[in-house]
């Protein structure tokens, strides 16, 4: 008879709209209300989800695990000296009193500590990317269903109120039919590129080596690896894990899609060619059902750049600084000028004359401006993490359950293998099979 856990292990106008300053916390809460957290990660990532559910009322922050003795040096600093910090993630997945973890370590990590963590019976928030490849998603799908506790995949972009409203304005069909979504990130320096500063103690005496390798057995230590690890195929899907997934999780949300059913991708590495094997620059077209997201990164640029501009027939919206931009179509009368540049003088007046404008091609009454921009406030509404907290306390839906965590990473894992084949592949995401 198989176990939970054998179970768990096996499984595979121009208007603008403007964010507010509210930020309405989760009801203030009671003594069975209390969430205990385990942190399994506390680097860049794990610091910030730290610091954004220590905050929600009634949760504690009991246990912090890393790899490197200077991140739980941090994590004391950060929540107190009494916690209890480690480099074995199962000290904290055996505490009956911690009932969820938040996991943030590298993509080549999250299957297997995201399977002990449902398999022990928490509560887990998995940072996106879900996944590190593509044929782990049905893995963790299935493991969340035979859990039963709460999944959360860590894409903020999915439970914000500005991508509720850009959700509520397509849905709406104020911008008509939507054939083009454009989105995009910019960056130009070091730390957008992910060579993030080394500390200067870092040693294989301050740094569990072997646990970070995983699978990836035998590598000698190297502390770039250990820091800048977004830079190698073997811990990371680079720009297009870390950065696409962002993007793609926000296009499914809004866009009332689950995933592209083909996918092409361009690039390489053009300027931080320091022995990374993932691109700094690439660009994919993904092929939905209606529409075609066009998604890239250039991480040799700090032009600014809109983080994506939605295309339809009656209106585009972007976001910028917070806001959401809608600006209508103009009204095309259809009386050409260029196109009828050659044709004689009279025909040329006639034809205007026939459109009911003056000889010269000039309309008899001034054309009416485009409307005036709104601006309306939105309250900003639940945190990402104030989401999973409340899923926990009231037994509710995850806002970003396993299978949705996939699609977006599972887009992305398409895009890595179109470029690295140098060719157009088609995805059914029912199936999780490819084709070229």
């Amino acid at each position: 008879m198989p176990t939970r856990r054998s179970l768990l292990q096996t499984a595979g106008a121009a208007v603008v709209y403007q964010l507010a300053d509210k930020a309405p916390r989760l009801r203030a809460a009671s003594v069975n209300d209390q969430v205990n957290l385990g942190f399994i990660g506390s680097g860049i990532r794990g610091t910030q989800l730290i610091e954004d559910h220590k905050s929600i009322a009634g949760v504690n922050c009991l246990a912090v695990v890393d790899l490197y003795d200077g991140c739980l040096t941090r994590a004391k600093e950060q929540i107190n000296s009494q916690i209890m910090t480690g480099k074995d993630y199962r000290a904290i997945l055996d505490r009956k009193d911690i009932d969820a973890v938040v996991i943030a370590v590298p993509d080549h990590l999250h299957k297997k500590l995201t399977l002990d963590a449902l398999s022990a019976g928490k509560h887990v928030y998995i940072e996106k990317p879900m996944t590190w490849s593509l044929a782990e998603g049905p893995q963790l799908i299935a493991a969340e269903k035979a859990a039963g506790t709460v999944l959360q995949v860590g894409s903020q972009a999915k439970s914000s109120a500005l991508t509720a409203k850009a959700k509520e304005i397509v849905k709406s069909g104020q911008l008509g039919r939507v054939h083009m979504v454009r989105m995009s990130n910019h960056r130009n320096n070091a730390q957008g590129a992910w060579k993030y500063a080394i500390p200067p103690d870092a040693s294989p005496e301050t740094i569990d080596w072997p646990k970070f390798l995983g699978h990836y057995k035998g590598k000698p230590f190297d502390a770039r690896t250990f820091f800048q690890w977004r830079c190698w195929w073997e811990y990371s899907g680079g720009v297009a894990t870390d950065l696409y997934v962002h993007l793609l999780t926000w296009l499914h949300e809004v866009m009332s899609v689950e995933a592209p059913r083909s996918v092409s991708s361009h690039g390489g590495i053009f300027k931080w060619n320091d022995g990374r094997t993932v691109p700094d620059y690439m660009n994919t077209l993904f092929d939905y059902d209606s529409f075609v997201a066009d998604v890239y990164v250039n991480l040799e640029t700090s032009v600014p750049s809109r983080p994506w501009t939605i295309h339809g027939t009656e209106a585009a919206m972007w976001e910028e600084r917070g806001k959401l931009v809608v600006t209508k179509e103009p009204v095309d009368n259809d009386v050409q000028g260029y196109g009828t540049y050659q044709w004689p003088k009279a025909m040329r007046e006639q034809y205007y004359i026939s459109k009911g404008y003056l000889p010269n091609g000039r309309p008899k009454e001034p054309l009416p401006p485009r409307p005036e921009p709104e601006t309306i406030t939105i309250d900003r509404g639940l945190s990402h993490a104030e989401h999973f907290i409340q899923s926990i306390r009231t037994g509710s839906p995850s806002v970003e359950n396993a299978t949705e965590g996939h699609y977006a990473a599972g887009a992305a894992h398409v895009a890595n293998a179109s470029y690295r084949q140098k060719r157009r592949l088609e995805w059914n995401h029912r199936t999780n099979k490819v084709r070229g």
